[in-house]
Parts: C-alpha cells; structure tokens; sequence
C-alpha cells in the first residue's frame, strides 16, 4: 500500500514537473492596465516593461526588486530610455525574493489606487510570481507578460520546487 502511493506521489511529481517545464506562460497581447509592474533578476523584463510602458500599455511602471545602489540614471544609461519615459518608473527597493516582491508590489498599488496590472518575469518565474501576488492582492487584475527565455534542466526543476513549496506552504496558512 505504501509503495502504491509512494508510486503516485511520483507519478503525479513528474506530470506536474512535464506540464512545469513544457507549458511556460507566454508574452501578453496589446492588452492595457493602468500599471506595469517587473521583477528584477532575469534578463530582458526590464526592457519588456520600459517597451510597453513607451507604447502606451499603462500609465506607470514599478521596477521591483532593485538594488540600493541603482539610480534612475542608470537605467537611462543602460536601456536607452528617456528622462520623460523614466518619470513614469518607481524602483522598488525592499524586495528582496518572490514574495517580498508581492508585498512591495502591493503597497505601491495601494498607494496608486490601481485596479490592473502587467506583471513582467521571465517565463519560468511567472507561475510563482502570480502565485505570490494572488496571496496578498484580492481587487486587481493581473495580466501575465511572460519573457521567453531558455531554461536549462536545473533551473526548471529548482522552480518547480520553489512553486510546489509555496503552494504547499500557502495551503497550511504560512
């Protein structure tokens, strides 16, 4: 009996682990929101957010996640953005994983009074980062942009742990 379970408890792992890694979340449409929101860490999100934020998809863009040590200046540097297109970006300094992510991302909806979001991570991160963000945001709408990216087998499988864990500890109340 214990081995029959054991047996689907894999099972059920390795669908849900083939369903994690062949299934990854896509870029979003030309859909607006009043706000875009990018965790940092992985390339291209903040030039997903800058390019959305130029063509008009939302109002304001919070970069979250952002070390003390970046200025506004630096991204002007690094991303070829304007002075008139970097006023319309917040850097989020408190985050420091997911889920802080979620919590600044919160507070700076609050104080915005926003009502729709464009989230930006990097396609393997994005089930988590929802994730996250229905955890602590009940009245907003998320739209999934997703930055395609190559994950290696690893990073897949590390992801998929963290997401399990979440959802694991979400379900006992942590």
């Amino acid at each position: 009996m214990i081995r029959r379970v054991l047996s689907l408890l894999v099972i059920l792992w390795g669908l849900g682990f083939a369903w994690f890694a062949i299934d990854l979340p896509q870029p979003a449409g030309d859909e607006n929101t009043d706000a875009i929101v990018v965790l940092t860490g992985g390339p291209g999100r903040i030039q997903r957010g800058l390019a959305m934020l130029k063509t008009g998809h939302a109002r304001r863009m919070l970069v979250s996640g952002v070390d003390r040590r970046v200025r506004p200046e630096d991204l002007e540097n690094a991303f070829h953005a304007g002075p008139i297109l970097l006023s319309r970006v917040d850097l989020g300094r408190s985050a420091v994983d997911t889920r802080s992510n979620a919590l600044e991302t919160r507070r700076w909806i609050a104080d915005h009074h926003y009502k729709s979001i464009r989230l930006v991570t990097t396609d393997w991160h994005m089930r988590r980062a929802r994730f996250e963000l229905r955890q602590v945001l009940s009245d907003v709408t998320v739209v999934p942009d997703a930055v395609k990216s190559e994950p290696d087998l690893m990073g897949l499988l590390r992801e998929y742990h963290k997401y399990l864990f979440r959802r694991f500890a979400a379900l006992i109340g942590r």
